[in-house]
């Protein structure tokens, strides 16, 4: 049998071969869409570095190459190497946190912006609560923690148990919100509290191990806090409507995961069980809900709708701080737009301010540097008010 001198001619021929094969597939699958060929699309519009960036990573991702592998490459980086890519980060002990907020606590502190920036979260907040004001409606803010701020050592046994973390960019908001005599609900203070007079048990988390958001524990605390803040500033007096607490459990598989959009490493994991609590109105046996005529107003993010909006409705920190008021509250909620953009829909939806006395604005901690629109100023419209 004739043997082949150079095989390795053979070797280097199939992998040009394979290298060529995946732009000509690629051309060959967009010239039969509506869209055209991408790779024509560098000399549609000027040679910036921006439109260059923007080029080649919607090249990225339209590759069909890219596209089938990816997943597996994702996979492979999870299950063997611990890795959780640009989304997530692997804790102790089948706890999972979110990678852009953990960079937030770990970026290097920047002083405060100058009043009027953009991104200037307490020029923004201290503006919101000087237009209720002359409304004649009052403003508790309430920061949520992130939960590598309050749960540290389930990152890294090197973070001591109970500690908390506080981010410096954090600790320079709330310090100087308080100076501009800006009501907070103090969070940090409040969990890291108790968690040292708790035991650590699954069952006393505060925060969800697969998830960015509290756990009902969590809701609850927060709840409380804010109900007995309201009445120590006099702004709330108990209602005549009284709640009461029904037990349903939730399995919810956490939204870091999620975030991956990686199906096999949805399909890997099993779903937490969540010990949710519904409200329950005890004169009729309804489940809680939003009243138009509510004299108190919740702004928020997605911690204002898990469990509320989410399954099993009706069990989140709307209904609970209900509860502790004993009355119905109205809210608005904008998932992941604490920061900003809640606040163009109350712009939007103005009604949303009549006949109110106190508004009550979450957001969580990440926002404060990485919330979705930044921290603009936004007028409120004339003629609503408390």
């Amino acid at each position: 049998m004739h043997r082949l001198r150079n095989p390795q001619w053979i070797l280097i021929l199939i992998f040009l071969g394979i290298i060529a094969s995946v732009p000509l597939i690629q051309i060959v699958i967009e010239s039969r869409q509506d869209d055209g060929v991408r790779v024509f699309e560098v000399f549609s519009q000027a040679p910036t570095a921006a439109n260059l960036r923007a080029y080649e990573r919607g090249l990225e991702t339209a590759n069909w190459a890219a596209g089938l592998s990816r997943p597996w490459i994702h996979f492979a980086q999870f299950e063997w190497l611990e890795d959780g890519g640009e989304k997530a980060m692997f804790g102790q002990a089948g706890w999972y946190f979110y990678k852009p907020g953990l960079n937030y606590m770990l970026a290097r502190h920047q002083s405060a912006k100058a009043p009027g920036d953009t991104n200037d979260p307490i020029a923004a907040i201290v503006d919101f609560r000087d237009q209720l004001a002359a409304r004649g409606i009052h403003l508790l803010v309430m920061p949520v923690p992130n939960k590598e701020s309050i749960y540290p050592d389930r990152l890294t046994l090197r973070a001591t148990p109970l500690s908390g973390v506080m981010a410096p960019r954090t600790r320079e908001v709330l310090d100087m919100l308080r100076a501009a005599n800006v009501e907070v609900i103090d969070l940090f203070n409040e969990y890291g509290e108790a968690r040292r007079q708790t035991r650590s048990t699954p069952e006393d988390s505060l925060y969800l191990a697969q998830d960015t958001h509290w756990s009902p524990a969590g809701v609850d605390l927060a709840a409380k806090a804010v109900a007995r803040r309201l009445e120590e500033l006099g702004w709330a007096q108990p209602g005549q409507v009284d709640y009461s607490g029904r037990s349903a459990h939730v399995q919810r598989l956490g939204d870091i995961l999620r975030m991956m959009q990686v199906p096999m490493i949805e399909r890997r994991m099993d779903p937490e069980t969540v010990p949710c609590v519904q409200m329950v109105r005890s004169d009729n046996g309804e489940l809680y809900k939003d009243a138009p005529t509510a004299e108190i107003l919740v702004l928020g993010d997605s911690f204002m709708r898990i469990y509320q909006q989410d399954e099993p409705t009706a069990a989140g920190f709307i209904a609970h701080l209900a509860k502790e008021l004993k009355q119905p509250l109205i809210s608005l909620v904008n998932d992941g737009g604490g920061s900003t953009l809640v606040r163009q829909e109350l712009r939007a939806r103005p009604a949303f301010l009549k006949n109110r006395k106190v508004v009550l604005w979450e957001f969580v901690e990440r926002d404060i540097g990485l919330g979705l629109e930044g921290w603009r100023l936004v007028p409120l419209p004339q003629g609503f008010g408390g």
